[in-house]
């Protein structure tokens, strides 16, 4: 059959490999847009486990382009059946477009494939991996522009030890990003200038995270408004700040794990798919990590809104400036997780009107007078009974001791 691509997936992305006229066909076709993977990144990683030689005569005549997989694209890929490897959260399949028929098929010539090589499709997986990260870092790069001031202003601007030691580390890591996409390799020596870089950008992360904490902190224990206004008004800009920061941290990790895939497939390729999967593991722990402490910013914030929203009646202007920021520091946060593949959700703040709030009061005490109307009413109805029945039974009394005694003045006048 003419027409053969091959689709492997790791869950967050897709390769397809073949020929180049098919693969941007059926990318066409599906929808799909995508980054190109490479012909001498391909080489190297389909080469692994064998000689190149070998492998070359596979390779030579196919390309391919990596798909970062999102809910619609991933819905669309399914139809085509991908089937789990030996290679562990790997999947692949082979498809081709036979004679006149239009559509994209899944056909079984897939065991003659020279994906099927375990070692090959580890490869695969690891540079769908670096593929990943470096759309991520991508991602934080655009993020990064969006705020006002320049990231790397913010890191000089300040005067800490820790921040100083990593920027000076992110200058290296780049250094050495450049040389990667120059020789295509990470050798022993370019590896060995990037090595305490983990340990310097892992200290810098935690002490962002440790500063953010700080900053949600002073929003507790503030009973006046115009308190509480100031120091949000204080938080706000410290908070891009410090995501900022985070941001980066995030970005220079990914660099290094790129960076380490391209190392132990060089130096190790037998234990690339191991390497990769603990990568893996630790990067989804460093955004358990960032999440749980930005989300407890997130928190105080829409305390704090709440807390100025219930009273807004007594200070009409302080308490919409408090509910603003804490929503300005929402969205932030917001965004910044959406650029790291964080799931949140964002619900801002609406802050009350003084209007609106002084209605509410008043419907409350209407409805407050209108309980102690009835009350009264009802405490009347019960006193006018009860004075009823005290009136009909002092009657009674009276009409039956004038019946005794015209009756005892009878007898004594029959009895004379």
């Amino acid at each position: 059959m003419d027409n053969e691509i091959q689709l492997i997936s790791d869950g967050d992305g897709l390769a397809v490999i073949g020929n180049a006229t098919d693969v941007e066909r059926f990318l066409a076709s599906e929808g799909l847009p995508s980054k190109d993977l490479g012909a001498q990144r391909l080489k190297s990683v389909f080469g692994t486990g064998a000689t190149v030689a070998q492998a070359g005569s596979d390779i030579a005549a196919n390309s391919g382009r990596w798909v970062k997989l999102t809910k619609e694209s991933a819905e669309r890929v399914k139809k085509f059946g991908l089937m789990e490897s030996k290679t562990p959260g790997i999947s692949h399949a082979m498809i081709g477009k036979p004679g006149s028929i239009k559509n994209w098929l899944q056909i079984e010539k897939g065991a003659g494939s020279f994906l099927t090589n375990p070692a090959r499709l580890a490869g695969a997986a690891g540079l769908m991996a670096q593929l990943s990260m470096q759309q991520t870092m991508d991602e934080i790069t655009d993020y990064l522009a969006t705020i006002d001031e320049k990231v790397d202003d913010v890191l000089r601007a300040q005067k800490d030890a820790v921040l100083s030691r990593m920027i000076g580390m992110d200058l290296v890591i780049e250094e050495t990003m450049t040389i990667r996409e120059q020789v295509g390799r990470v050798s022993e020596v370019t590896w060995s200038k990037v090595q305490a870089a983990p340990t310097t950008i892992a200290e810098t992360q935690a002490y962002a995270l440790r500063q953010l904490d700080a900053l949600a902190e002073k929003l507790e224990n503030q009973p006046k408004i115009g308190d509480l206004a100031t120091k949000v008004r204080e938080v706000e800009p410290k908070v891009r700040e410090w995501l900022a920061v985070l941001a980066r941290c995030f970005q220079l990790q990914d660099a290094i794990a790129v960076l380490e895939l391209d190392r132990v497939l060089d130096a190790h390729p037998d234990q690339l798919d191991q390497h990769r999967l603990g990568l893996r593991a630790a990067r989804q722990n460093r955004l358990d990590l960032i999440s749980r402490s930005t989300e407890r910013l997130v928190a105080r914030m829409k305390a704090a809104a709440a807390a100025a929203n219930s009273k807004v009646l007594l200070n009409p202007t302080k308490s919409p400036v408090v509910v603003q920021s804490s929503n300005h520091v929402v969205t932030r946060v917001h965004d910044f997780h959406e650029r790291l593949g964080i799931e949140s959700g964002r619900q801002p703040s609406e802050a009350r009107r003084w209007g609106e709030a002084v209605a509410e009061v008043k419907d409350k005490a209407l409805e407050t007078g209108a309980k102690g109307v009835g009350a009264a009413r009802s405490f009347g109805t019960v006193s006018l009974d009860r004075a009823g029945s005290v009136k009909n039974r002092l009657s009674s009394e009276i009409a039956e001791r004038a019946h005794r005694l015209r009756r005892d003045e009878k007898e004594r006048a029959e009895e004379g």
